[in-house]
């Protein structure tokens, strides 16, 4: 096992993730000294980078219309998770607000973080 350190700087994480890479090249069996050691990286890494790049939270409607082009989904696509055609257009150009039946199917039907869902959407998706 390498030294493991807390990563302060660009370089310690330039480091760290090289030394990352080659420990899941060896693909170590699980519970080895190895594979510790890859895990404590990956938490060392994580915690670097969202102190040093912190991503707001998306927007909810912004969430679903990514999850719609990851999955090429029309808008007709999210009518068993919203209602109906027209209450999908009104969610999506921000006119409607979702409702806590929408936000439990949206995560259960889209994978959408529940938490992301609930937030209430930016005033930018007017049209």
């Amino acid at each position: 096992m390498s030294h493991i350190k807390l990563i302060k700087s660009a370089q310690d994480h330039e480091l760290a993730m090289a030394r990352l890479m080659s420990l899941m090249d060896l693909d170590p069996q699980p519970n080895t000294a190895e594979a510790d050691e890859m895990d404590v990286l990956a938490l060392l890494i994580e915690k670097y980078e969202d102190e040093q790049f912190p991503i707001d939270t998306p927007d909810p409607i912004e969430a679903i219309r990514f999850r719609m082009e990851q999955q090429g989904l029309k808008n007709k696509d999210l009518v068993p998770f919203i209602g109906s055609a027209s209450k999908v257009s009104e969610v999506l150009n921000g006119t409607r607000n979702l409702s806590i039946n929408m936000i439990r199917k949206l995560s259960e039907g889209l994978g959408i973080s529940a938490e992301i869902l609930i937030q209430a959407p930016s005033q930018k998706h007017a049209v």
